[in-house]
């Protein structure tokens, strides 16, 4: 490591000369930086985005941005064609007509339409009614009630909106919480009906408050026939609680949860229940309560309001779940009987680290009417899939193996035994990062891709099974979107986006690079970022922007951007950008990804170093003697921990809303990635060596610190706490606080990026930034209605 440390360049007169930068940064420069941003740049974007939207009859629509606006494209799979939804200049004539405003066809004022049953009409709502446009005809018609124009739901709010409740399959009833209790309304009629009435505070059905997760939607599923709910009664009576405060004129709002730390003796836990709705009736499912756990992430219910790690039979008479230790060390795999609760126990995994299923989506499945299981495991050091026999619980066989990573399972053909997924890692010479989608049978053999072009593939499956549309893209190379059949054939060309108006601009794509870990071995992809305007003989400071993870990485998107963040914008200012996927990261090896497991202070930092010496060889202009580095959450603890553990060579931090100490962080995330907290003979314990608090005394360079105060994910005492050290131990820092934000700061994140700006002008650069600079936002006018 010391090796690491020791000063990388030494700048002859010369280059110093050359890389002298300005003193003084102006207005214009910082507005220069800000045409980088994203809603400069998204508006230079055309034809790049294709969400289609299905139609009962196997064809679909989407709408595409383009030069002058937008289009509606309607797509006939089976027969190959691509054409318009409708008349776009006939139908903004009639709207302009009787709405008494005048609409172009290039910019209708709405963003979603219903097709007809019968397919002949299209729906919209727009200047306050709804309206039914007849394609044959070309007639228009105006509904007498007013509505509100928009482009889809919003989640919160009141009323019977989406985020009361969840509903049924059939959609005749919407199931949602009530005094610690669940109920079902009717559709139409609204009639409720309550399913249970023993839930009480703290104790209650379905609910979804536990950490930093909260939510007012019931967790829970529903069975296919909608006659069933399976559920739990979450238990956390005893569970400890957090605390914040709100900053206002005259005593403040005390704000309180249950909020369970790292160690703590109780944390919240689920008693599983199946709720018989139409003559309600609350069926206990006979086994121990399970921790609040999933096999996918921190909480029960990543996807939202979905009740993760379970699922029905097609006749709804069993239920399939998974149990998850509390250290996410052991899951065992369950069928319970739906009508009695009874349990059949089938098999279990441990690990001696922690159990995923996959990327995205839970990777697992139950196939009842083979008494089959598809199992997800990284038991042989790289996640693949396995076909379990329900009965004896005995792998039947491994389905897909070798050095590559099945990241999600998008479909399940039981009929003709196939399996649909993305992976990544197998084609070689690719960035293994890079998702393609393949197929094979429960067997493990015909293995097939199914997107050849290389890039990032992004899939959407038709539900009939028989299409899907990709887009497929690069980080320096713009999307291009495919329909294909399952059979991997080319049916037609969507769409390739145009980026000409973008680069006219003087934009400039990200530089791709791969470079060695610290072990001289692994290979590790990263994304850099320099001026538009380079002077490869200048030297430039390095800006090191890093999320460690360890369930995510520092690369926001594999695939095309137009911008990430600020990363280019502070390119512009003068800098040179990195951002390294490190060991500890998703998405490759288990070994890889388990690098940093029960020490998460490692933060990739090693790697991050090693890569940006091995990019200072290749590329002279970066000048390594003035490095800085900044991240959020995540980031903002490893920025702090580089600050204080690697001081001599990062010279400038911004750690923004860490979780410094995970003993001040909601239980699940550090027992999921350091172990349970176990105290050691001498009183010490095995979370206290990687708290940021402890190595603050270290600090040499500039490090800015800043921290919500209503912060509800990573509490503000986190920050505190290395504030407090810093003090002791003498040190200078600096400080933004937001009284009342959150963790991700709303309406002033504008105001932290500005101030993130001018910091690293200021103390990496040694220039003047212009005075309070007013950042500034905006939206894509082509999405305006």
């Amino acid at each position: 490591m010391k090796k690491l440390l020791l000063p990388v360049l030494f700048l002859t007169a010369v280059e110093t000369a050359v890389g002298q930068q300005p003193a003084v940064l102006t207005a214009k420069d910082y507005e220069r930086a800000e045409k980088a941003l994203s809603f400069n740049t998204s508006p230079l974007v055309d034809r790049a985005s294709v969400r289609p939207t299905w139609l009962p009859d196997g064809r679909f629509w989407y709408r595409v941005l383009t030069a002058t606006g937008s289009e509606y494209v309607l797509v006939d799979p089976v027969k190959g064609t691509r054409g318009p939804a409708f008349d776009h200049q006939k139908l903004a004539a009639a709207l302009s007509a009787q709405a008494g405003t005048t609409f172009t066809a290039e910019a209708l004022p709405f963003q979603n339409i219903s097709f007809a049953a019968d397919g002949r009409a299209v729906t919209f709502a727009a200047a306050q009614k709804a309206w039914n446009y007849d394609l044959s005809t070309n007639q228009l018609t105006g509904s007498a009630t007013p509505v509100r124009n928009g482009g889809g739901g919003r989640r919160g709010g009141g009323g019977f909106g989406a985020a009361s409740g969840t509903p049924s399959p059939d959609g005749k009833r919407t199931a949602f919480i009530r005094d610690y209790n669940l109920w079902v309304r009717e559709t139409g009629t609204n009639k409720e009906t309550q399913l249970t009435t023993d839930g009480i505070k703290d104790f209650g059905y379905a609910t979804d408050n536990a950490g930093w997760t909260k939510s007012d939607n019931p967790v829970l599923a529903w069975s296919p026939d909608s006659k069933k709910i399976a559920t739990f009664k979450q238990d956390q009576r005893n569970v400890s609680d957090m605390y914040l405060v709100t900053t206002n004129v005259g005593k403040p709002t005390l704000q309180s949860w249950k909020y369970p730390l790292a160690g703590d003796k109780e944390v919240a836990m689920i008693e599983r229940v199946i709720i018989e709705v139409e003559s309600p009736k609350v069926i206990r499912i006979q086994v121990k309560a399970d921790p609040h756990r999933g096999t996918q992430c921190d909480d029960i219910s990543c996807t939202g309001a979905a009740f993760d790690d379970v699922e029905w039979n097609d006749d709804a008479t069993q239920l399939a779940f998974v149990s998850t230790s509390r250290d996410h060390k052991q899951e065992k795999f369950r069928i319970a009987d739906a009508v009695t609760g009874a349990v059949r126990e089938v098999f279990e995994e441990s690990v001696a680290t922690q159990f995923e299923s996959g990327r995205g989506t839970i990777n697992w499945h139950y196939l009842a009417n083979t008494n089959e299981i598809l199992w997800y495991s990284e038991r042989d050091n790289w996640g693949h899939m396995y076909l379990y026999d329900a009965k004896t619980g005995n792998v039947k066989n491994q389905i897909t193996r070798g050095p590559w990573v099945v990241t999600r399972v998008v479909r399940v053909d039981e009929k003709n035994r196939m399996l649909y997924f993305l992976a990544g890692g197998r084609e070689p010479g690719q960035n293994p990062y890079f998702a393609h989608l393949y197929k094979i049978g429960f067997d493990g053999k015909k293995l097939t891709a199914l997107t050849p072009e290389e890039g990032n593939h992004q899939v959407t499956l038709s539900p009939s099974g028989n299409f899907f549309v990709d887009t497929y893209s690069k980080q320096d190379v713009p999307p291009v979107t495919v329909l294909r059949n399952f059979d991997g054939k080319l049916v037609k060309i969507l769409e390739k986006a145009d980026i000409s108006r973008l680069t006219a601009t003087g934009w400039k794509a990200p530089t791709p690079f791969m470079v060695k870990a610290r072990d001289g071995q692994i290979e590790l992809y990263g994304l850099m970022y320099t001026p538009s305007n380079l002077d490869p003989r200048k030297k430039y400071p390095v800006v090191n922007y890093i999320y460690p993870g360890p369930q995510g990485g520092s690369v926001r998107n594999w695939g095309f951007s137009d911008a990430s963040g600020d990363n280019q914008a502070l390119a512009e200012l003068g800098f040179v950008v990195v951002s390294i996927e490190g060991t500890c990261n998703p998405l490759r090896s288990k070994s890889f990804h388990d690098a940093c497991y029960g020490n998460m202070c490692d933060n990739t930092l090693p790697d991050q170093v090693t890569g940006m010496q091995q990019l200072a060889q290749k590329y002279p202009y970066m000048d390594l003697n003035r490095v800085g580095i900044w991240g959020h959450s995540g980031g903002g603890f490893a920025t702090a921990a580089a600050m204080f553990r690697y001081p001599e060579f990062f010279k400038v931090g911004i750690a923004e809303s860490g979780n410094h100490d995970n003993r001040n962080y909601e239980d699940d995330w550090g027992e999921r990635y350091i172990g349970l907290l176990t105290t050691n003979a001498d009183g010490t314990n095995n979370y206290e060596p990687q708290a940021n608090q402890n190595y603050a005394k270290n600090l040499k360079g500039k490090l800015m610190i800043a921290h919500g105060l209503l912060d509800d994910n990573v509490p503000p005492y986190n920050s505190l706490l290395v504030i407090e050290a810093l003090e002791k131990a003498n040190k200078d820092y600096d400080l933004v606080i937001f009284p009342n934000s959150r963790h991700g700061y709303g309406e002033y994140s504008g105001y932290m990026m500005r101030k993130r700006w001018d910091y690293f002008v200021q103390h990496l650069m040694g220039a003047t930034p212009p005075k309070e600079y007013q950042m500034k936002t905006g939206t894509d006018p082509r999405n305006g209605s």
